[in-house]
């Protein structure tokens, strides 16, 4: 080790060292192999520092910009075998009295300089700072009761620390870990999130923090998971306690379905239900009177019968107790019974002739029958030529009057028919009879639903043989043709979609970028990071044509936005993109009236809702955004979107639309004129689609578009035409005015609807059309085109409003698309990312900004800060400068980055 004895703590190395080697070999510059590292001063014990350099003739540390006393480094010097330079190391050590002699803003920090013949060099700077960990919890976890599947939320500050404590939630003493129970989630901010209370989450929870210097564990917070009681089903009604006369009768239930748990409420009201009943008394049957008696028979006797009708036995009651016959000796003796012999002889020779009048009987039937099918003879076809699709029928005898004439063919009106029915077979010889015998019964022809024949007529006019029929089979699917169905635009091709004027795509990676369909409104902002590095995407956006798109409203809802698709679907995304879709429903009103529903559509074509506004949970796959006139869906999944609503009683709701009034273009050749009053909603998409549809019909606007709140009251909207001067012009409307039903105009169809007033001039030479035209909802707000044209004046053709970010391109790649650049963008979320002791952090952000809505959301991305940030894009799109984000920062004293804001900003 050489020494430099002259030099002292005050001496400049960098001045005294070049001049001590004058003849030492040109070298490279010295390279760090180790830098110094950050410490922590735990209790009393010193940090050591260390770096390494090659080549390096010396090598020293410089502290807070002083060079340390050579006298506390600690040199070691070695030779690199494979470059065969000098590689020197040296430590020094930090004590706790080092680093709390510093004063100022400034914490402790050493810096590394190494010295060879071509120069110096200077390692990063190592920071020491002396670890502590605070007592007290800023904000400890309280305990609650909750109930069943509810979303928990427990909150916990750890006490202030060098380096910031790291904290562990413990369940029963035992640690949560949600990587095996996905059930819990732990966001940026230390807060412990139970997503579905369950009853096994009823526990203790505490909040642990720990660093280098201590462990603290904040007051243990008891969560209860109670369960209400519900009703079981009523058992079935009790027989009536009174046999007979009034009584009652009762069902019960009981409060297990399920049963109350943890201090959960029972269930409200009474667990039996009694009605009243009547019951019919019992009546016991009575005996009538005995008949008289019968003449004497053979064996000597005679009966007589009585029965038990007096009263008969009624409502249960008992049946009459005794013999209902009576018998006794008619000749007292003087009578003897025949032989019993006798009377089975008699009774055996009835029953003989009784079965050959039987026998005689099935002998003509059979003959009858054979007789009466002398002339049927037919050839049932078998399953497989029932298959086969094709049948021969022979035109009926001549010799049968009530069948069509033989000479003429049945009158088939198309030469191809469809049939429905049983089959019957049609295969028949030269010489067969012409009968049909039916095979419905087939069990081969049951497996096919919905079987359709097509009958095709094939004769010959010259010919002698008998016309020919040939039936075709054609099975179809759900009784259409075997033609393919039209499906969902993306049910299973890949190719991109194409709409001129509705569309917009382009080529993105790890960058990102944002797709804009320009004078509609509708935008995609993918921020960088969202695709993953060294990717790239055929990315586009798309509005769906409202005749190739269902509906997505039910019942009562309203279509508020475009039905909008972006892709490709099923993309992995790393972080949340944001959709813009602008909306009609009228916000200002101070209660809310609208019932908010996100609806996304599968590939099957059915819609599907993704979100209630208000209603979010930690399900829930996104996060929207509701401005005046744009709503914003932050989503991790693309594929097609619609917003819908409905109104939230007791106030109706109301949508924004717009009026605009069309005429013909000049010059008007002909005594008839017409005026075309368009009712669509109010967003630049359904106002683009008139104004090309217009163009087209070679139309022109009149007047500006005019705005209508339309409620949801069920009531028709209603125009007419007043003040026509009619010694010029005659309305050829013979209704006073005419109306637009409801549903048509709520259901929120995006196919443009209007009227058309006819009108007639009384010449060719008049030209000036003055007249006004009132447009307004029965019982509800209105509007007025007061109208004065000149017809024959040429005016513009229809052209698109430069409405909804129309002077935006359609597509910007990379940091072009952004406003915020990555530098100040990395600088804000390091900033704010992590949890502040005084709450300065993205939560003030999202409360400045106006996104605080639901702060779980961004509490579970691994930067709340950016999404926020990417929200912040979105919805400044066009006018996105930093004014109003550093005024938010400013008011977060978030000093610091409003000077990088300025320095590398335009703010």
């Amino acid at each position: 080790v050489r020494v430099f004895p002259f030099l002292t703590e005050s001496t400049d190395y960098s001045e005294v060292l070049p001049d001590s080697f004058p003849s030492a070999p040109a070298e490279p510059l010295p390279e760090f192999q180790l830098e110094p590292e950050d410490g922590f001063i735990v209790k009393n014990r010193p940090v050591q520092l260390r770096c390494r350099a090659s080549p390096a003739t010396q090598i020293y540390f410089k502290c807070n910009g002083e060079w340390v006393n050579q006298n506390d480094h600690v040199t070691r010097e070695s030779l690199d075998q494979l470059t065969g330079l000098v590689v020197r190391e040296v430590d020094i050590s930090v004590s706790r009295t080092q680093v709390e002699e510093l004063f100022g803003l400034e914490d402790f920090w050493c810096q590394c300089v190494a010295w060879s013949s071509a120069g110096t060099t200077k390692s990063s700077r190592a920071y020491v700072r002396i670890a502590y960990l605070r007592k007290n919890f800023e904000q400890e976890p309280l305990g609650r009761e909750v109930r069943l599947e509810q979303e928990v939320l427990l909150q916990c500050r750890p006490p202030e620390g060098m380096p910031p404590a790291e904290v562990d939630w413990l369940k029963n003493e035992d640690t949560i870990d949600p990587a095996q129970d996905s059930n819990f989630l732990m966001t940026i901010d230390h807060d412990l999130i139970i997503k579905q209370a369950r009853l096994s989450d009823t526990a203790n929870y505490t909040c642990v923090a720990r660093n280098q210097v201590a462990k603290r564990r904040s007051s243990t917070a008891t969560l209860i998971v109670y369960v209400s009681g519900g009703w079981s089903s009523w058992s079935e009604w009790s027989e009536c306690n009174a046999r007979c006369g009034r009584g009652w009768q009762r069902r019960t239930r009981s409060c297990t379905n399920p049963a109350p748990l943890n201090g959960g409420a029972f269930c409200e009201g009474p667990p039996f239900q009694r009605v009243t009943c009547t019951t019919l008394c019992p009546m016991d049957g009575g005996w009538t009177e005995w008949a008289k008696w019968s003449a004497c028979g053979t064996e000597c006797t005679h009966w007589r019968s009585r029965e038990c009708q007096a009263p008969p036995p009624r409502n249960g009651g008992r049946h009459c107790i005794g013999s209902m016959m009576d018998s006794k000796n008619c000749t007292e003796g003087l009578c003897t019974p025949l032989d019993p012999g006798m009377g089975v002889a008699v009774y055996s020779g009835l029953v003989g002739a009784l079965l050959l009048c039987v026998v005689l009987v099935l002998c003509v039937g059979v003959l009858a029958y054979r007789r009466s099918c002398r002339h049927l003879h037919g050839d049932i076809t078998d399953s497989s030529s029932a298959l086969t699709a094709t049948f021969n029928y022979k035109p009926p005898r001549q010799d049968n009057p009530h069948l069509l004439h033989p000479s003429a063919p049945p009158d088939l009106t198309a030469t191809a028919g469809t049939f429905r029915g049983p089959l019957f077979s049609l295969q028949q010889g030269a010489n067969d009879p012409h009968h049909k015998i039916p095979m419905t019964t087939s069990p081969l022809l049951d497996p096919l639903p919905n079987l359709k024949i097509k009958v095709h007529i094939s004769h010959t006019p010259y010919s002698t043989r008998s016309n020919v029929y040939v039936f075709k089979l054609d099975l179809g699917r759900d009784g259409h043709s075997g033609h393919p169905h039209s499906g969902h635009p993306h049910s299973g091709h890949q190719t991109l979609p194409r709409e001129p004027g509705h569309s917009t795509s382009a080529t993105l990676g790890n960058l990102g970028g944002r797709l804009t369909i320009p004078n509609t409104g509708v935008s995609l902002l993918v921020p960088p990071g969202a695709i993953a590095q060294g990717k790239f995407y055929e990315m586009y956006l798309l509005i769906n044509k409202w005749e190739k798109t269902t509906l997505p409203s039910e019942g009562s809802q309203t279509v508020l936005t475009p039905v909008v698709s972006c892709g490709p679907s099923g993309m992995l995304l790393s972080h949340p993109v944001v959709l813009t879709l602008p909306h009609c429903a009228q916000l200002d009103t101070p209660t809310p009236d609208w019932t908010l529903t996100l609806k996304t559509q599968t590939h099957q074509g059915a819609w599907e809702e993704v979100l209630t506004l208000g209603e979010e949970s930690l399900s829930s796959p996104c996060y929207l955004q509701l401005e005046e006139a744009n709503c914003h869906v932050v989503m991790e999944q693309l594929g097609t979107y619609c917003l819908v609503g409905q109104s939230c009683p007791p106030q109706p709701a109301c949508k924004r639309l717009q009026l605009a009034l069309f005429a013909p273009r000049a010059p008007c050749l002909s005594l008839d004129y017409s005026l075309r009053i368009y009712c669509t909603q109010d967003s630049p998409h359904a106002m683009k689609e008139v104004l090309e549809l217009e163009r087209s019909l070679g139309g022109v606007l009149l007047e500006e578009p005019k705005p209508l709140l339309f409620k949801d009251s069920y009531h028709n909207l209603r125009l007419s035409i007043h003040d026509i001067p009619h010694s010029h012009w005659r309305s050829k409307l013979l209704a006073k005015y005419q109306e637009i039903p409801f549903y048509h105009i709520w259901s929120g169809s995006q196919q443009p609807l209007y009227c058309t007033f006819s009108l007639e001039r009384g010449s060719l030479a008049v030209s000036q059309l003055t007249c006004k035209i009132c447009v307004r909802q029965v019982e509800g707000e209105g509007q007025i085109f007061q109208l004065h044209t000149d017809i024959q004046e040429t005016l513009a053709p229809c052209s698109p409003l430069p409405s909804g970010g129309g002077g935006l391109p359609s597509s910007q790649v990379g940091s072009y698309a952004f406003r915020l650049p990555t530098s100040i963008r990395q600088k804000i979320c390091a900033s704010l990312d992590a949890p502040s002791a005084r709450g300065c952090d993205w939560r003030m952000l999202a409360h400045s900004l106006g996104f605080d809505r639901y702060l779980n959301y961004f509490a579970t991305k691994p930067s709340p800060t950016g999404v926020l940030l990417d929200l912040w894009e979105a919805s400044h799109q066009g006018d996105a400068d930093l004014v109003s984000l550093a005024a938010a920062l400013e008011e977060m004293g978030k000093s610091e980055v409003l000077v990088v804001m300025t320095m590398d900003g335009d703010c």
